[in-house]
């Protein structure tokens, strides 16, 4: 059964995107409004796009000036939020195209091995227009570029509403702004893809963006949102809801409290299942049928940051982080399962640091939780300085995936695999349920 959130995102997808139907073409995966060569906004333009609001450079060996120049804009940023003025929702209204079904060459960059498109580039897209969506939000007319650094701090939820995309039929995202705090600002997008004469949609997605100076050292205050009407009012109700409920996932964190006296009865009978029965002792641990030790199923790798994958401020781009942890986790699962596993959701992705260019990237893919056909995959990534050796954390990602057969249990150890194997259920939890 799906979640009360789940149903909702689902229940309010209407709301944002739009019908798309105007009559058969001749090619199945051309869209009528990309094929009739009518303008609009295509995806391949979006950092481009970017990089003209804020006046970064293209060019590497600029970097250093271009960041020197937008020191100066920090005498143009608000002393409160009551200086800007009010937005509406329509205001940073964005319609991106991706055409699969009319360029080849952009195809290929989209196709995985199973001739399927690879989930981690619409990663990448995803966090670009939520970016561009947040600067069409604050964006002011009399200024020639933007003093804020609009940067990822969280993906709060992707809901896959289809398995499916087809890797030669064009692609369309939709998205707004739905919610402001202060300094943060919420983005739910809607992916949809040209199929049987008619978009269907394929995914629901909500980020959350922070505003900071031009240094990208303190917050800055955002435009405040005005919503208008009855659908605009459930969602900014919603966006409410969803900082409430992060604010309690965060106090209630295994990391930092005691897990409930339901969880530890899991964790105890979990413990109980493993001991030698003939020995009966607390070292003796035996793997039970049709399971696998949480040890046994991790995935690692590592990235060296290179400039190619820098974003608009010089750091590493939030999307390329997510398309390796992404496939790293994937990897993970199809290795678990035995199987080419399905995305189902991705959930709860915090950008604790950015990672700077040159960095060593470690990566750690570790299935946490299973249930059934289902496996919450947990990737783990930090950056290591070599000549410190000091590790520091930079993101958190958690995927649920789907498989066609039932997967072998996982089953934890230590205490410490206990609390990410709980994590896991908490996780899948709130993506599927568990009523």
């Amino acid at each position: 059964m799906l979640s009360p959130r789940f149903r909702f995102l689902r229940s309010v997808a209407s709301l944002t995107t739009r019908t798309f139907s105007r009559g058969p073409v001749s090619l199945q995966g051309k869209a009528p409004d990309m094929s009739e060569g009518n303008a609009h906004l295509l995806m391949s333009n979006v950092r481009n796009r970017l990089r003209e609001i804020v006046g970064a450079s293209t060019n590497w060996r600029d970097h250093q000036q271009a960041l020197a120049d937008r020191l100066s804009l920090s005498n143009q940023l608000a002393g409160s939020q009551d200086e800007l003025p009010v937005r509406r929702m329509k205001d940073s209204y964005i319609e991106a195209h991706l055409p699969l079904g009319t360029d080849p060459t952009l195809r290929e960059k989209y196709l995985n091995y199973l001739k399927g498109v690879r989930f981690g580039r619409i990663l990448e897209d995803l966090d670009s227009l939520a970016v561009l969506i947040c600067y069409s939000h604050t964006h002011n007319k009399t200024l020639q570029r933007s003093p804020l650094s609009i940067v990822t701090a969280l993906v709060d939820k992707i809901d896959m509403r289809k398995q499916i995309i087809h890797p030669d039929c064009d692609i369309k995202f939709t998205g707004h702004v739905t919610w402001v705090g202060k300094t943060s600002i919420e983005a739910k997008m809607h992916m949809s893809q040209y199929h049987g004469g008619a978009y269907t949609p394929v995914l629901d997605a909500t980020f959350v963006m922070v505003a900071r100076d031009p240094e990208n050292k303190r917050a800055a205050f955002v435009n405040p949102l005005k919503p208008e009407g009855i659908e605009e009012e459930k969602l900014f109700h919603q966006g409410e809801i969803n900082k409430t409920r992060r604010i309690e996932l965060s106090t209630a964190s295994l990391l930092k409290v005691a897990p409930t006296a339901e969880e530890r009865k899991i964790v105890h009978s979990l413990f109980l299942n493993t001991l030698d029965s003939k020995t009966v002792s607390f070292r003796s641990r035996v793997l039970p049928p049709n399971s696998v030790w949480m040890e046994d199923a991790k995935v690692k790798g590592l990235e060296i940051c290179h400039p190619q994958e820098r974003n608009i401020f010089n750091r590493i781009f939030g999307g390329f982080l997510m398309r390796k942890a992404y496939e790293l986790g994937w990897a993970n699962a199809c290795v678990y399962g035995g199987c080419r596993p399905n995305l189902v959701a991705v959930d709860d992705i915090l950008f604790r640091k950015p990672v700077e260019i040159g960095s060593l990237l470690l990566l750690s893919s570790q299935v946490c939780y299973t249930e059934g056909k289902y496996i919450q995959v947990r990737v783990h990534t930090e950056v290591l300085d070599p000549l410190t050796r000091q590790h520091n954390t930079t993101n958190v990602f958690h995927f649920t995936f789907v498989t066609d057969k039932d997967v072998p249990n996982i089953v934890p150890q230590s205490y410490g695999e206990s609390m990410l194997y709980l994590d896991g259920k908490r996780h899948f939890n709130q993506t599927l349920g568990s009523q």
